[in-house]
């Protein structure tokens, strides 16, 4: 199974922004799925996957801030948003 690189990725991340890494295990069906999308999307990477899906889940759960709206809409349309 291929590991994922976990480095900085600066296309996703504003200049004030703080990265907060963290180490999590992924079942290996997931896994699959995630780097076969990636293959097929190379404007996505696992970054932006586990960024919009952690904001959506917020989101779609009652949790509302305007930088998590930014960085959900962001990841979804690869847009920047600057203040």
């Amino acid at each position: 199974m291929q590991e994922f690189n976990y480095e900085k990725n600066s296309k996703v991340l504003n200049d004030k922004d703080e990265v907060i890494s963290f180490k999590c295990e992924l079942q290996e069906n997931l896994q699959k799925a995630m780097k076969e999308f990636v293959e097929e999307h190379p404007n996505w990477d696992q970054y932006r996957i586990l960024q919009a899906a952690i904001a959506g889940f917020l989101m779609q759960n009652g949790f509302q801030n305007r930088d998590l709206t930014r960085l959900y809409i962001g990841n979804m349309f690869s847009m920047n948003f600057k203040d």
